[in-house]
């Protein structure tokens, strides 16, 4: 099996997990002036996820997003809604399905670097 990389024409896109957490002390304030509920809502709107759930994680509220990204130059697009309204802490995750993982050729790369 011969591996080779895309070329940027032949690429599709990448889906991220979008882990993130909002501070107490930002978020508080977005909550006690009545405003939390329509900035989480514009975020989504304006970012549309794929998916999306929300949790406590380190004792702070957060969530995850699962999105598709076309191009790294994306980023700023999904990360500053979180970091301008909340001053977030927002990671970046690429993920793979099993049907990426059966395509990565993996017995191939155990070969070649055995």
């Amino acid at each position: 099996m011969l591996i080779r990389f895309l070329t940027k024409e032949e690429s599709k896109t990448v889906k991220m997990i979008i882990p993130f957490q909002l501070p107490p002390d930002k978020f508080n304030v977005a909550v006690l002036d009545g405003t939390a509920g329509q900035k989480m809502a514009r975020i989504m709107e304006t970012l549309k996820p794929e998916t999306a759930y929300y949790t406590a994680r380190d004792g702070k509220r957060g969530g995850i997003y699962i999105i598709e990204l076309d191009d790294p130059s994306q980023i700023p697009f999904y990360a500053e809604p979180f970091f301008l309204y909340f001053d977030a802490q927002v990671e970046f995750f690429p993920f793979m399905t099993p049907e990426d993982l059966m395509r990565a050729g993996l017995d191939e790369l155990g070969r070649t670097w055995s």
